[in-house]
């Protein structure tokens, strides 16, 4: 019988609810990202203006630093104005022009985007001028001769196959001034580092260019720091590097960088960079205002017009119009076979309804496992009223017996002579055997068959077994032999062993006409211990292999004791075989015989110690 399912909770609702849910963050999305996309477009924009900006500044201010006037720049101004698209003007600090990209009379703008001093130069415009703010490219007087730089790179290679020899790679560079320098190639060369061996001051020594402008630049220093007080009770050297800006502290005070911090020092690193702009002034252009302009280029706009905005709502609902009518498909088809797979469950357990498979996805493997376990469902209820038959049948005739015995004993029939007494007392022992064998399949069942596992030797197991049947097969004729190759080990239940080997052996027996043998072997393969039971008797028919461990099957459909035991000792053989870890099979053929195999793991060897060891 069916139940009301809640609204709330079907199926086809919450899929629908989350559909639209859904749609409904992909909308917002969508709108968050065109926002953001417009944003990201107008920042690159004003980024790329930005960047514009910079370079223009960068390469007018290289202009200044390697010329004395802005007489030739129009070239140069023009050339950026026409890559750029903008306008670009320099004038003097009281706006006379210097250079114009725009047509004469053009007024300019309301104000210098910057101003252009090598100078003092913006940090960011070209590397190297972020500690003293002066234009690198700005050199004066430093710059060398031909000869010099070409006697400088000849020492620069020098240095550098030095430094290949001590393992640093390094690379050459020319400086503005034409002076050439080692680079390490990954970035990471120490400035001041140089291996002994190539440490002989050539390289770094300046060349007469060099030092005459070093000698006035120390003389300005020394004018600077007399004029602010700082004497010197030595003479102001400067070195090389002070041409570069580096700080020259040490030099100055006569200390190491222990003092670089002190009055003295900042007064010093003060009068070193006047001196230098000083020095360097001659050298450059005036300083000089930079406006830029848009020029030709068309201003980014962006806006949401009431047409756009109709647009994006009418393209909304039309998505949510979509994901809820497909949403609804689906899930309707979703619902169908899942309807028909609770109606199926709900049925009483005796109809065993099947359910059609009409789908290949996730639904119809559903449907498939659903159809698997009704169908297993369907033998183990055939397999558990059969047990129950097979048991009672088992269990009736002893009971039988034992009872008619006795009623005829009570009657005073029959004598209770030690006869009937034995006779009582076999059928005991057949329903005792009955009822442990199904003990022992139970708790194998259960899992807790229990073992105790130790070493056992496959030779000394079979000659227990067949010390144990021998008097039995040689009352029914048959012949008992063993067979062992190189007496393998295993690690198992010695009890459990020959209680699985002994029904294989009595069941071999039992089967076996008179002057036949039953051959007990045992061999290794790899990491496994196989024994195997073999005999000459009818052997199996092959519609019955699949059958012959089954529980209460016997090839005998009369089922008589004469011929057969309880059926249960081959099912005990392969329970005791899986707690064991192993497996056991069987191989026959009508009028020849059977060979049942035992497989079990084998017992590891102990290790081998070493030669010498105590």
């Amino acid at each position: 019988m069916s139940r009301a399912l809640p609204l709330r909770k079907s199926l086809l609702v919450r899929l629908l609810i989350t559909s639209v849910l859904i749609a409904l963050c992909s909308v917002a999305a969508t709108a968050w990202l065109a926002v953001q996309t417009t944003t990201r477009a107008i920042q690159e924009e004003q980024g790329q203006v930005l960047a514009e900006d910079m370079d223009i500044l960068r390469q007018l201010s290289g202009y200044a630093a390697t010329h004395r006037d802005w007489s030739g720049v129009t070239g140069t101004l023009r050339a950026l104005s026409h890559r750029t698209g903008r306008r670009i003007a320099l004038t003097a600090g009281d706006l006379t022009p210097f250079a114009d990209s725009a047509a004469r009379g053009t007024s300019l703008p309301p104000r210098a985007a910057a101003t252009v001093d090598p100078l003092r130069t913006d940090t960011y415009t070209e590397p190297g001028a972020q500690l003293t703010g002066v234009d690198p490219r700005a050199v004066g007087p430093y710059r060398l001769t031909a000869d010099e730089r070409l006697k400088v790179a000849k020492l620069a290679v020098v240095r550098q196959l030095c430094f290949e020899r001590s393992g640093v790679r390094t690379r050459t560079e020319r400086m503005p001034s034409g002076r050439t320098v080692l680079k390490g190639v990954d970035g990471t060369l120490d400035p001041g580092y140089v291996p002994t061996e190539c440490a002989d001051g050539r390289l770094n020594t300046p060349t007469p260019t060099e030092q005459k402008a070093l000698d006035v630049l120390s003389a300005l220093s020394r004018t600077c720091l007399d004029r602010h007080g700082a004497h010197l009770d030595h003479p102001l050297a400067l070195p090389l590097e002070a041409a570069s800006g580096a700080t020259p502290v040490p030099y100055l005070t006569g200390k190491r960088p222990a003092g670089r911090d002190g009055p003295l020092a900042r007064t010093a690193n003060a009068c070193v960079a006047e001196a230098r702009r000083t020095q360097l002034a001659p050298y450059v252009a005036p300083v000089a205002e930079l406006f830029l302009g848009t020029g030709d280029r068309p201003v980014p706009r962006f806006d949401m017009s009431a047409a756009n905005k109709a647009k994006v709502f009418g393209v909304a609902g039309l998505v949510l119009a979509l994901t809820v009518a497909v949403t609804a498909l689906v899930a309707t088809r979703l619902v169908r076979p899942l309807r028909a797979l609770t109606q199926a469950a709900q049925q009483p357990p005796e109809r065993h309804v099947r359910v059609p498979v009409t789908t290949r996805d996730e639904t119809g493997i559903l449907a498939l496992a659903f159809n698997e376990l009704t169908e297993r469902r369907e033998r183990l209820e055939e397999q558990r009223k059969a047990m129950v038959s097979d048991i009672a049948h088992e269990l009736r005739t002893p009971l039988t017996n034992i009872r008619g015995w006795l009623e005829v004993t009570r009657d005073g029939l029959v004598e209770p002579d030690p006869e009937l007494l034995s006779s009582l007392h076999e059928e005991a022992v057949v329903l005792q055997r009955v009822i442990d064998d199904l003990q022992d399949l139970a708790a194998a069942d259960a899992g807790t068959l229990r073992l105790h596992r130790e070493e056992v030797r496959a030779d000394e197991l079979l000659e227990q077994v067949a010390a144990a049947h021998r008097v039995g097969a040689e009352s029914a004729g048959v012949r008992l032999v063993t067979e062992v190759a190189d007496a393998p080990r295993l690690d198992a239940d010695p009890v459990r062993m020959r209680q699985a080997l002994g029904n294989l052996v009595s069941n071999a027996t039992r089967h076996t006409p008179a002057g036949g043998t039953v051959t007990l072997s045992a061999h290794r393969e790899e990491d496994e211990v196989v024994f195997e039971v073999a005999d000459t008797g009818d052997g199996i028919a092959p519609g019955d292999l699949a059958r012959v461990f089954d529980r209460f099957w016997r090839a005998e459909k009369s089922r008589s004791r004469r011929t057969g035991g309880s059926g249960l000792g081959l099912a005990i053989v392969r329970q005791l075989a899986a707690a064991h870890g192993g497996t056991v099979l069987v191989t026959s053929e009508a009028g020849t015989g059977s060979v049942f195999t035992l497989r079990l793991p084998r017992a590891q060897e102990p290790a081998t110690p070493a030669a010498g060891s105590g």
